[in-house]
């Protein structure tokens, strides 16, 4: 047997083969990595655009209100009018045009990749926008990164179309629209590359030019947003101090709740899907008419039960809202999230999530606080715990969760609490049999097709 040192020297041909191979791969490579930009840069131009039309919408009806004499059967009629109309116009596209596009549209990607469902860009992209500009702006309680993240994923389908991309290389743009989706949402990019290696693991193919391409659409898509929207942080909120070890054990009880609520939201959210899908006749045709009247009354009665949950987020934080509150205030906002996305809407559910989280951790806090008043913590620990916590239990990927977390609110000292609770809470949920929520949705997408 030769031993490698006798291996036989590498001659200049073999040089020259290696090079040509090196040199011919680097003419292959450059395709897809620049689609990818341009994948990002369209993905996050969408998104800001997306942000400012519901913005403007949504400032059309605070318009409207203010405009109109100030007694309040008229303002109240007016809201629910505007509301249900909305809605009912995003429900009349979604149905006609475009029935993937109802939802967040996350688990259509995840599909798209798993090759079991088909992505209509053509159709898609203007229904998703149009449609989810409506119903968002109408105040239902939906978050923009579901329909973001369709849209870049369908983005990416586009470019590898205009550009005749191979299949593979289409694998690929469309996670990366995807990424840049969650990225331009939040405005934070490394949670949008987590979001496709962490939660599309399973359907992602994973290789040198797909990963690449990913971080590449991610941050193009987060350079497009900041350059309409600007650099500030999604939540504006102080810089907290670590808590104290000796307290680190109430994070671990945190999580143990959120893996429990997790679960109880994931079965929910489907059977309230199921009742809303099973509707026949007038009841399922005017659905738009009464789910957006509903959410327009909510709105104009409690407006912090209504919205995707950006407002929400830091009012609670900053203590806007009393502690006495924030338990009835989430549950309050538990039942009108699962109304609006069980509709089948076009939005997302992570705001909503997020909201949730903040709320239930705010409480949680204050409790704790109540009750060992010795200890150096503050509620607003456990609200950026919650925060991401509800998310991990529901959607099981805690790196996103952490951060998405860390980039919105900037508390980098947190990441050891924010471990603890969401590794604490995807545990106790896959303990408890839970599936993840976007795992469900596709396999009930799937099987509605098959009927």
């Amino acid at each position: 047997m030769k031993l490698h040192s006798e291996r036989k020297p590498t001659t200049n041909i073999q040089i020259s083969r290696i090079m040509s191979r090196f040199l011919a791969a680097e003419k292959k490579f450059s395709p897809i990595l620049l689609w990818s930009v341009i994948v990002g840069i369209l993905t996050g131009a969408a998104a800001a655009l997306f942000q400012i039309s519901i913005e403007k919408v949504e400032g059309l009806g605070e318009v409207m209100l203010r405009t109109l004499p100030q007694t309040t059967p008229l303002l109240l009629a007016a809201s629910v009018i505007f509301s249900a109309v909305l809605v009912f116009l995003a429900f009349l596209l979604v149905r006609k045009v475009a029935p993937e596009t109802g939802g967040s549209g996350v688990h259509e990607i995840e599909g798209a990749l798993d090759e079991v469902r088909p992505i209509r860009w053509k159709n898609v992209l203007p229904v998703k926008f149009i449609g989810g500009t409506l119903a968002l702006g109408s105040g239902m309680v939906l978050g923009r990164e579901g329909p973001t993240i369709h849209m870049g994923g369908n983005i990416g389908k586009m470019v590898a179309d205009l550009f005749k991309a191979g299949k593979e290389d289409t694998h690929a743009l469309i996670a990366a629209g995807a990424g840049g989706g969650l990225t331009a949402a939040f405005n934070a990019p490394l949670a949008g590359i987590l979001f496709v290696f962490e939660e599309m693991r399973p359907e992602f193919k994973y290789n040198f030019l797909s990963v690449q391409s990913v971080i590449l659409a991610s941050a193009a898509s987060d350079i497009a947003l900041r350059s309409i929207m600007g650099q500030g942080p999604e939540i504006n909120m102080q810089m907290l101090a670590p808590p104290p070890l000796t307290s680190l054990w109430l994070f671990l009880i945190f999580g143990l709740l959120f893996g429990i609520l997790g679960v109880v939201f994931n079965f929910l959210l489907l059977r309230t899907l199921d009742f809303f899908s099973n509707l026949k006749g007038p009841a399922f045709t005017f659905t738009g008419l009464y789910v957006g009247g509903f959410i327009g009354l909510v709105a104009w009665l409690y407006p912090d039960m209504a919205g995707g949950g950006y407002k929400v987020i830091p009012d609670a934080i900053s203590g806007a809202i009393p502690a006495t509150m924030l338990l009835l205030l989430f549950f309050a906002r538990f039942g009108t999230t699962m109304i609006s996305y069980g509709s089948g809407a076009p939005g997302g559910i992570f705001a909503p999530m997020l909201a949730l989280g903040t709320l239930f951790g705010m409480w949680y806090g204050n409790a704790a606080h109540g009750f060992l008043p010795g200890v150096d913590i503050t509620p607003e620990m456990f609200a950026v715990a919650g925060m991401a916590a509800l998310f991990c239990a529901t959607v099981r990927a805690p790196l996103t969760g952490i951060a998405i977390t860390i980039e919105m609110t900037g508390n980098y000292f947190l990441i050891l609490p924010l471990i603890l609770t969401c590794l604490t809470a995807t545990l106790v949920a896959e303990g408890l049999g839970g599936k993840p929520v976007y795992t469900l949705l596709l396999k009930r997408a799937l099987s509605l097709a098959r009927k």
